[in-house]
């Protein structure tokens, strides 16, 4: 088939470099003039290798990334580092981590020469042909797979937009410099009063660190780095440390939306939505990438599987298991946000006496539901 793809996104070029495998002609249209990935640091689950061997791609990202968080002491802490609960370490026996930028890089070079093209904005027909419009051209495909983000706007043309929710905090985002922060064996989230931190060890000895804080949409601080420091500046090692050892113009900040209601269907005609653009969920749970990956390889599955069988069917099975997977997942997202940036002495306190509560074994076998993925079958 000839399959159009919008947004070289990670769930756009996985499900490129996994659909020009399977012999279809791709062709990725990205509206940047250069395709670079924004962020910092991102941790994959066990769930998103297993849809990445399913495609031939899983060692390949393994290559690229960090396995060492397993070895280290992780779960919940408080600012003064006292710990609220241990994750077992199955929990996260299989998680890796790594930066967005080499992942990104990395599957831009899976794809045959000419695939992206850049600088290109791509609109679809409103009614779901497999039309796109780029600089006013049209270009018909059999399918167009979109994944153009949190903001997409495919999913408004489709008219499948309820539109995006403020989350009610801001998040700053960074990478330190290669071997400048011991984590003395430890690799926590830190749960404070209306704010969160957490580290992450990636490759090179590097550090990905976020901080988040309760605050209005759209408040800004003439210094960001010197803002982050500040909120952070009396919590536990390493945190102070992380935020010192990155490079002013290396720490990034985003507020944080998800969407409003999930869409009642992903896609429309022959157009379908991947990733963020279909399902764009808060951080907390650390599944968007995962998500985005599943949705590639799922419908990547579909076609290579049920080439028989009409294509309309196969983007309603589509539809129907990624829907259903994600919708879990985006609203215990929001359960968890609302716990980690519960703020006030009363609620605080609340929180972590009942995280203390929790038995171990009833983290990992939450935790581990969220973790598998299971191929598809039509």
């Amino acid at each position: 088939m000839r399959i159009a793809v919008i947004g070289a996104g990670i769930a756009g070029l996985v499900a490129a470099a996994s659909l020009q495998r399977d012999g279809h002609d791709v062709t990725v249209y990205e509206q940047r003039e250069e395709p670079n990935a924004d962020g910092a640091g991102l941790t994959l689950f066990g769930n998103a290798f297993a849809a990445l061997d399913a495609v031939g791609l899983g060692d390949t990202v393994r290559a690229i990334s960090d396995n060492t968080l397993p070895t280290l002491r992780t779960g919940q802490r408080t600012p003064d580092g006292t710990w609220l609960t241990t994750i077992p370490a199955q929990t996260v026996g299989q998680l890796h981590s790594l930066h967005r930028i080499t992942l990104h890089e990395t599957l831009l070079s899976l794809l045959e020469p000419g695939t992206l093209h850049t600088s290109a904005p791509a609109v679809v027909s409103a009614d779901g042909r497999a039309i796109v419009h780029v600089a006013g051209t049209p270009e018909t495909f059999d399918l167009v797979l979109a994944a153009d983000g949190l903001r997409s706007r495919t999913r408004q043309r489709l008219g499948l937009d309820a539109g995006l929710r403020y989350s009610g905090y801001t998040a700053w985002r960074g990478v330190t410099q290669p071997g400048s922060v011991d984590l003395a064996g430890a690799a926590a989230e830190t749960w404070g009063s209306g704010s969160i931190f957490g580290i992450v060890p990636l490759p090179e000895g590097q550090m990905y660190w976020f901080g988040t804080l309760n605050q209005p949409a759209g408040k800004r601080f003439a210094d960001e780095p010197a803002a982050a420091a500040e909120a952070f500046a009396a919590w536990h090692h390493p945190i102070p440390e992380a935020i010192a050892a990155t490079a002013p113009e290396a720490v990034i900040r985003h507020d944080i939306y998800d969407l409003e209601e999930l869409p009642k269907t992903f896609g429309r005609g022959r157009t379908v939505l991947l990733g963020d653009a279909a399902h764009a969920m808060l951080p907390n749970l650390g599944q968007g990438a995962g998500q985005g990956i599943e949705d590639a390889v799922t419908l990547s599955l579909l076609l290579r599987s049920n080439r028989n069988q009409p294509l309309g069917r196969i983007l309603a099975r589509y539809s129907a298991i990624r829907r259903r997977r994600t919708l879990t997942l985006w609203r215990q997202s929001r359960l968890m946000a609302r716990m980690a940036q519960a703020s006030g002495p009363i609620a605080t306190r609340g929180r972590n006496l009942g995280m203390r509560l929790v038995p171990p074994h009833l983290i990992a076998s939450t935790s581990q539901r969220f973790h598998q993925w299971d191929a598809p079958v039509l």
